[in-house]
């Protein structure tokens, strides 16, 4: 991998306008003669050898990690995929303008471009939606040419509109996943080791966190049953990222994005020294960059909740809190999920294949998730309250949010992950796809498992629904420099 180039030690946090131009960061004495013309947009990559011989600080990582968020990467990067479609397979040579493709990829030119709502590494409006699976295919423009697309192809059937989310808080996120995944292995191995010790099957409630997961069978002959397990796969893992709850950690998501989004190849996915995508550029994002992309957004602080500006506001607000609990949505979005340690470890220990994983390095990097919440609450357990308002389960949600034709994970199409409320009222549009402008709207759109709350909010007093709104309109992210 190359080495790493050197930040300049104690440099200031960058502000959004700092981007106008490019980020860039800057250069220690001894570096490389200045570029005179056109320059990538990233100017510097980092190798995970010198963050795991401690040669980085916490902060040039953080800043690294923010300037590959940020950076707008252009032909010199390697953005694009002339000869690669996002899932890995050739295609017909495509260069401008066919470079660019908002249906199937590459579709944006940052990170930022897109969760930019209400500051860096937040939510984006409909513009910015993507096609998820779209990808897949090598060139969609509705031609018919069945040598690229295929026979009848139509929107739907390209891939899954979504509206981009915010990412803040998500290392919060990650750690409640990575607890819950070790809690269901754990209650599978005990039950696993009951039914070949007694030699009868043994049925285990799948329990963690307070979230029921339904039932797994294991039997005397080390094989298990899992048609009873619910809003999970069948593996156990917990998936928090992706409306779906498809992608275990930050690191895959960063790797699937800049692939699918950028066409920026990443080594730890497509190998060392490799063009496998025919555009000139090899190792267009090292190892380090990922690791320092996955830790930018692991630290992005957690939401907060604002109070409203009037003391009347303020009282309603308090009374929405209670119908909220009272007609039954805190069942799945939980207010407060209990995490035992505030310590992000990367890579993290459930990556799937073709992702940094604990045995590819020699020292894993640990980060106190501390700093980066505010006023958080602990119990008599002394774990940690984070005010999350999801259970990071899939459930079924009716027949009006069933609007996908693409199976993404082998989900079924009508589950979604748990909306996570903390830091939404800050990132509208809402519902998968952003179609409802209103959270009230977003509402009376629940269906299936949430067909019993939705109905209660819709025969409440229109007082009532506006103390509700009221209270989850003080679920922000705090859209200051960070």
């Amino acid at each position: 991998m190359p080495g790493l180039l050197l930040f300049v030690a104690g440099a200031a946090v960058l502000n959004l306008s700092s981007f106008a131009k490019g980020p860039s960061l800057t250069l220690s004495s001894g570096s490389s003669p200045p570029v005179i013309g056109e320059e990538p947009a990233l100017k510097q990559h980092i190798s995970q050898e010198e963050i795991e011989a401690g040669r980085v600080t916490l902060e040039e990582l953080l800043r690294h990690g923010r300037a590959v968020f940020a950076a707008s990467f252009n032909t010199l990067d390697g953005a694009g995929r002339p000869e690669l479609t996002g899932t890995g397979q050739p295609r017909k040579r495509r260069m401008i303008p066919d470079n660019f493709n908002r249906i199937s990829s590459p579709d944006a030119n940052s990170c930022l471009g897109c969760h930019n709502l209400p500051a860096i590494g937040g939510g984006g409006d409909n513009v910015a939606n993507v096609f998820v699976m779209g990808q897949r295919n090598p060139f969609v423009n509705f031609d018919g040419d069945p040598v690229e697309n295929g026979p009848n192809q139509t929107l739907k059937t390209v891939g899954n509109e979504r509206n981009t989310v915010s990412i803040y808080g998500a290392g919060f996120i990650e750690l409640l996943a990575r607890e819950m995944t070790t809690d269901l292995h754990a209650l599978r191995a005990a039950a696993l080791s009951h039914a070949i010790s007694t030699g009868r099957e043994a049925a285990v409630e799948l329990v963690t966190k307070g979230v029921h997961f339904g039932t797994l069978i294991c039997y005397p002959d080390g094989s298990v049953d899992a048609s009873r397990v619910e809003g999970v796969d069948a593996d156990l893992i917990i998936r928090p990222f992706h409306q779906k709850g498809a992608v275990v950690s930050l690191r895959e998501f960063s790797n699937n994005a800049m692939n699918h989004h950028h066409g920026m190849l990443s080594t730890e996915r497509f190998g060392e020294d490799n063009d496998l995508d025919a555009d000139g550029r090899v190792n267009e994002l090292t190892v380090g960059d990922i690791t320092a992309l996955t830790l930018f957004q692991a630290t992005l602080p957690a939401p907060i909740q604002v109070a409203p500006a009037t003391q009347v506001e303020r009282e309603a607000a308090a009374r929405g809190r209670i119908i909220f609990d009272r007609i039954g949505c805190s069942e799945c979005h939980i207010p407060e999920m209990p995490l035992a340690s505030l310590e992000f470890v990367e890579p993290g220990p459930y990556n799937p294949p073709n992702n940094l994983r604990p045995e590819d390095v020699n020292t894993t990097y640990r980060v106190d998730l501390s700093p980066y919440i505010a006023n958080v609450k602990r119990d008599e357990e002394g774990n940690f309250l984070i005010p999350v308002f999801t259970d990071l389960k899939r459930h079924d949600m009716g027949e009006f949010l069933d609007t996908e034709v693409i199976v993404q994970g082998g989900i079924p199409t009508q589950f979604w992950l748990t909306r996570k409320l903390w830091g939404f009222a800050s990132e509208p549009p809402f519902l998968h796809h952003g179609r409802a402008t209103l959270i009230s709207e977003a509402i009376l759109a629940h269906g299936g498992e949430a067909l019993q709350q939705r109905n209660a909010f819709a025969n409440l007093e229109q007082a009532q629904q506006a103390e509700l709104l009221e209270f989850l309109l003080t679920l922000q992210i705090d859209g200051g420099e960070q």
